[in-house]
């Protein structure tokens, strides 16, 4: 089972501040910090009901670090894949072009 990620406080508060200032929709902010679709969205609706008290828990920083180290190992992985496969296919082309 998948762990559940935590954000600090100042994250959401930035998270908000960030989609309030800019043109983008909160999909497409949540897009860019590699969160849910729908955080953004609560995390505004619980700041706007109560500023004070909202986001009483314990978000650890370091996880969005790791989340994004994570999701960009990833990518470059799948890049390096799709190159070792095409250094194949074209070592097999070239190798039939010589014999002939």
């Amino acid at each position: 089972m998948k762990s559940r990620r935590k954000f600090d406080k100042q994250f959401k508060n930035d998270a908000v501040r960030l989609w309030e200032s800019s043109d983008k929709t909160a999909k497409e902010i949540s897009g860019d910090l590699g969160i849910g679709p729908d955080l953004v969205s609560r995390w505004r609706r619980e700041l706007s009901e109560n500023k004070e008290q909202a986001f009483p828990g314990e978000g650890k920083p370091r996880d969005e670090e790791l989340y994004r180290l994570r999701r960009e190992l990833a990518d470059v992985t799948m890049e390096r894949d799709i190159l070792k496969k095409a250094v194949a296919i074209f070592s097999k082309t070239e190798k039939r072009g010589t014999n002939s």
